[in-house]
């Protein structure tokens, strides 16, 4: 028998797009861990109506239905109420559960409307939240048919999860073999393009490979589908050598890793420091790399060196050649990052100077035109010109351009050691 899963998440305010549906980000990625294949994810808005039609459907179709969203105390609460009404099932009072709420809340007085949060469908078990106050259930209202409910609040569910729910999953005997994958990240290359070089194990049946992009950065997913995480892994490695050697210095890091992490990796392993002087992206390179545990010990410091004063006072920028050549332009960064780096005293510099926009750009110089410059010790700095898309808005412009600048450093240092 293969057993299907179902994603169900319950919340006006996911279809408003007023939050991000992380939740059923999370049980996917639960489900895959466990070899449970699932194919779809529904989202309703509270209404009793809508809710007994998406049940309907996913009852009929799904052996695993787990219900995120609607556990609240407020009237448009209503998961449970709609679970119970659609199997016809009454809802019963649990005492016990019930005083558990009453200590857990501790915002004064309880309101009488979170006495409701105590009610599950007759037949049905408690999933605790050791968490907050609102409990799920877990639930088989028919053969080959399981019920787990959460609430929407992520952290919540995220301790249900791995407190109680995954065991009851397991206890069913439905865990046979796992998924495991091994996501290969790649900075610098376009998903066409790394497509090109790995395309003939696309047709790979276990493990699978398949490539996806977001915000500049391509990814190459491997997949393998094993009794357990050894099994897969050793299902894994000869795809992952292959796709390496083929792919090179592009490939930056694996799985969790980021730009910022590999470099700090890079710089920690060889007690080396860094310091960046940073224009058109005001301190948001300077902020991925203290977003890191124990920058400190390789992270000195930066300049957000916005107007040409400071490139002059600062970093050593010579006036004539703002004057001929411009902020933005190749000589300006090399010596931002020459400048940068003299004055913290760091075995590294990286500058970046540019066009955000949305305004500011030229025929000559239009936006999204960017210039990242390496600077090292007894090495005359390099500098590369980068063009990105003015149609994607200056956000997106000033991320990629401190993504890059971390992935022109990563190489750098490589070729260098």
């Amino acid at each position: 028998m293969v057993i299907s899963a179902e994603i169900i998440c319950i919340g006006t305010e996911i279809l408003l797009g007023e939050i991000l549906n992380t939740n059923a980000q999370f049980l996917a990625q639960q489900l895959a861990a466990l070899g449970i294949v699932h194919h779809y994810q529904t989202v309703v808005g509270d209404n009793l109506e809508r809710i007994h039609r998406v049940l309907a459907i996913a009852a009929g179709r799904s052996n695993l239905i787990l219900v995120t969203g609607g556990l609240g105390p407020t009237p448009d609460d209503l998961t449970t109420e709609a679970i119970a009404s659609f199997f016809d099932v009454p809802l019963v009072e649990h005492p016990q559960l019930w005083a558990e709420i009453q200590t857990k809340y501790t915002r004064g007085p309880i309101p009488a409307n979170n006495r409701k949060q105590a009610l599950l469908p007759q037949g049905a078990k408690i999933l605790t939240n050791p968490v907050g106050t609102a409990p799920g259930m877990i639930w088989e209202p028919q053969p080959n048919l399981l019920i787990l409910t959460f609430p929407g609040i992520p952290t919540e569910l995220y301790a249900m999860w791995e407190a109680i729910a995954v065991n009851e999953i397991k206890a069913k005997g439905w865990v046979q073999e796992i998924f495991y994958s091994r996501v290969l990240l790649y900075w610098g290359i376009s998903e066409s393009a790394l497509a090109e070089k790995v395309n003939h194990l696309f047709g790979s049946a276990n493990p699978t490979v398949a490539p996806y992009a977001n915000y500049g950065q391509a990814r190459l997913r491997i997949t393998a589908r094993a009794n357990s995480t050894a099994a897969a892994e050793e299902l894994i490695a000869p795809i992952e050598a292959e796709i390496l050697q083929l792919t090179a210095q592009d490939c930056y890091g694996k799985d969790e890793q980021t730009l910022a992490s590999v470099v700090a990796d890079l710089l920690r392993s060889s007690n080396q420091t860094l310091a960046v002087a940073e224009s058109c992206t005001g301190g948001w390179l300077g902020q991925m790399l203290t977003a890191l545990p124990g920058s400190s010990s390789f992270f000195l410091g930066g300049v957000i060196s916005y107007s040409n004063d400071l490139k002059i006072n600062l970093l050593q920028v010579l006036p004539e050649d703002l004057e001929t050549y411009g902020a933005v332009s190749e000589t300006v960064a090399m010596q931002m990052a020459a400048g940068v780096r003299q004055l913290t005293g760091s075995d590294w510099g990286i500058s970046i100077t540019g066009i955000a926009g949305p305004g500011g750009g030229s025929e000559l110089k239009p936006v999204g035109l960017v210039y990242i410059a390496i600077a090292a010790a007894s090495q005359n700095p390099t500098v590369q010109a980068y063009q990105f898309s003015a149609a994607r808005g200056r956000d997106w412009i000033r991320r990629v351009s401190a993504c890059s600048a971390l992935d022109q450093f990563r190489r750098r240092f490589v070729m260098i050691n």
